[in-house]
C-alpha cells in the first residue's frame, strides 16, 4: 500500500504542476497577443474608414472642380455678354472710335497738308510721327495742336504760318492742315527787336524774314532807338550790309 501511494503522489503532483503551467501560459498568451479575430475586425473597420474618407475627398475634389468650371463658364459668358463699345459721330458725320481705344503710336502716319491761303494750293507730305506725340489720345493731341498754334516756332512764322486744323485722327493716320501766307518777295525791310535780339521783318511789318543773333544792347545808342521804333531798310543790299557789320 505504501508503495502504491508513493507512486500515485509521484504521478499526480507533476500533472498538477503541468496543468497550472499550461493554464498560466494560456492567460499570458491572451494578454500579450489578443485574439486574431478581433484584429481582423479592427483591420476591416480601419480599411472601411480609410476608403470612406478617400471617396469623400474625391467627391469634394470633383465638386470643387465642377464649381471652378462653372465659375469659369460664368466668366466666359459674362465676357460674351459685354455690350460693344458705342460709336460717336463728329461734326462732319464721320464715325469716331472711343478715345480710350485710339492712341497714337510710332507707326502712325503723320500727314501734313500745307495750304497757301493766298493761292489756295495744297502740298501734302507724310512724315514719321514726332516722338512727343506718341501715346497721345485724341483730346491730348488736339490740346498739343492748340498750344502749337498759339505759340508756333519762329521758323514757322518766318514761313508765314497763320494757323492749323486737325482734319482726322486715328491710330493708323493723323492729318493736320497747316495754313500759310507764304513769304512774298519784298523790296524793303524793317528792323525790330524781340527779347533783346534784332529781328528782320518784311515790308508788311508783320512777317518775320530773318531772326538774327545780334543783341540790341551791343549796338550804338542811336541804332538801338531806331530799331526799337522799327528801323526801315531800303533794300537787300542795305540789309546785308547791316548784318555783316554788326553780326558777331
Amino acid at each position: 500500500m505504501k508503495y502504491v501511494k508513493c507512486i500515485s503522489l509521484f504521478i499526480v503532483y507533476p500533472l498538477l504542476v503541468l496543468g497550472i503551467g499550461f493554464y498560466t501560459g494560456v492567460k499570458y498568451s491572451h494578454f500579450f497577443y489578443p485574439d486574431d479575430g478581433v484584429k481582423e475586425k479592427e483591420g476591416i473597420s480601419m480599411e472601411s474608414s480609410f476608403e470612406g474618407n478617400l471617396q469623400d475627398g474625391q467627391a469634394s475634389a470633383q465638386s470643387g472642380d465642377s464649381g471652378t468650371a462653372q465659375a469659369e463658364t460664368g466668366q466666359a459668358e459674362g465676357k460674351e455678354e459685354l455690350p460693344a463699345l458705342p460709336e460717336r459721330l463728329n461734326g462732319d458725320g464721320a464715325e469716331e472710335v472711343m478715345v480710350s481705344a485710339e492712341t497714337l503710336c510710332v507707326d502712325t502716319k503723320y500727314v501734313l497738308e500745307e495750304t497757301d491761303i493766298l493761292y489756295h494750293t495744297v502740298v501734302e507730305t507724310t512724315w514719321r510721327l514726332p516722338d512727343k506725340y506718341v501715346g497721345m489720345d485724341r483730346e491730348q493731341f488736339l490740346q498739343a495742336m492748340e498750344v502749337y498754334e498759339a505759340f508756333p516756332p519762329l521758323s514757322e512764322l518766318e514761313r508765314g504760318f497763320v494757323g492749323l486744323e486737325v482734319l482726322s485722327f486715328s491710330r493708323e493716320r493723323v492729318v493736320v492742315r497747316m495754313d500759310y501766307k507764304f513769304v512774298q518777295p519784298s523790296s524793303s525791310f524793317y528792323l525790330a527787336v524781340y527779347d533783346n535780339e534784332v529781328v528782320v521783318y518784311l515790308e508788311d511789318m508783320k512777317t518775320v524774314y530773318i531772326e538774327t543773333d545780334i543783341q540790341l544792347d551791343s549796338l550804338p545808342a542811336h541804332l538801338q532807338q531806331n530799331i526799337i521804333d522799327m528801323m526801315w531798310i531800303r533794300d537787300e543790299e542795305e540789309l546785308y550790309s547791316f548784318l555783316e557789320n554788326y553780326s558777331s
